[in-house]
């Protein structure tokens, strides 16, 4: 989870703490009335924050997905370069070989 979204978890649950404590202290009904009103409220924080994981989950997901094909195209790309720089070098030695061979035939000659 990245650090923004952690903040977030943190402010969040910080509020619902917070406004819990206020709404016991200042609450104006009953004992049972009170501790449902915190209960819908718990209840309700839990559903929001459930809400905010699913969503940053979606998110990354979608992020990490983006990235991977990202990287996967560099990958082809570098290999697709380094493939035809072998194919270079494979050319040249074999040219380099074959002027060897040259050489060699020529002094065995003479």
């Amino acid at each position: 989870m990245s650090k923004e979204s952690s903040n977030l978890m943190l402010g969040l649950l910080t509020g619902v703490a917070v406004g819990v404590g206020a709404g016991i202290l200042f609450a104006p009904d009953k004992g049972t009335k009170t501790r449902k009103k915190i209960k819908n409220k718990v209840v309700e924080a839990k559903n929001e924050i459930t809400e905010k994981v699913t969503h940053a989950k979606e998110e990354m997901s979608e992020l990490m997905h983006e990235k991977k094909s990202v990287f996967e195209e560099k990958l082809e790309d570098k290999i697709s370069k380094m493939s035809v720089k072998a194919d270079e070098i494979i050319v040249n030695l074999e040219q380099k070989l074959e002027d060897l061979r040259k050489k060699n035939a020529h002094l065995q000659k003479n």
